[in-house]
């Protein structure tokens, strides 16, 4: 014969028991949740951003003007896929033009780096590679320094709309980044009559009391 006792405590070991089972469910169930979730994750493609940088450098070889740009190219996703940018190309159009004879034609010449020479006291672009695809993923962003030229052609005073854009591989729609550009007389003046391999800085973020509201954001020359 079983007392009462015996029945209560019984009974409670069976609650434990079933609690035990259904938080043990619960459990393994979140847990699928989580792998499925990562895994989806893992599988999708990398969203790629693009930001430019806060500094433009600019210059004259010859008959032909030189751009620099160091985008970052980052992606916030941890996947199995990588993001391959396959070209590069920059538009500068002048303020105004609707003809495009009127534009310059850049192309990427060359990736590098900068480097400074502490005997000149100058900071100097050295060639890396030639133009090729290059790989993003999480773990590996990019900051490469892209070289542009356009030959026969310089630069005039004036506002100028610059356009960077990234092809990507596998079919996917290109990047854009849109920048301004503000040319002054005295700027295009010093870069054409200046030493030949001369760099010269524009920057976006330096702010200038005189700056009208027109060229807010603008990359702006940088004298000296």
């Amino acid at each position: 014969m079983v007392d009462s006792g015996e029945r209560v405590a019984s009974s409670r070991v069976a609650h434990f028991e079933s609690f035990h089972k259904w938080a043990s469910t619960v459990a393994g169930v979140a847990a699928l949740a989580i792998s499925l979730y990562n895994f989806t994750e893992l599988q999708q493609n990398p969203q790629i951003d693009v930001t430019l940088p806060h500094t433009l450098r600019l210059g004259q070889e010859g008959k032909a003007s030189v751009i620099y740009v160091q985008p970052t190219v980052s992606t916030r996703l941890k996947t199995q896929s990588v993001e391959v940018v396959r070209d590069t190309r920059l538009d500068v159009i002048p303020a105004g033009s609707t003809s495009s004879s009127a534009r310059p034609v850049f192309y990427w010449s060359a990736s590098g780096t900068w480097a400074y020479d502490f005997n000149a006291d100058s900071i100097d672009w050295r060639w890396i590679g030639d133009p090729a695809p290059f790989i993003v993923s999480q773990d590996k962003p990019q900051q490469p320094t892209l070289r542009f030229q356009a030959n026969d052609w310089s630069f005039r005073p004036g506002r100028y709309k610059g356009v960077l854009k990234l092809s990507r591989s596998g079919g996917r729609n290109a990047l854009f980044q849109t920048f301004c550009l503000m040319m002054p007389k005295e700027a295009v003046k010093e870069i054409r009559e200046g030493p030949k391999r001369t760099i010269y800085f524009f920057r976006n973020d330096v702010p200038r009391s005189s700056s009208s509201s027109a060229s807010s954001g603008c990359y702006e020359w940088q004298k000296g």
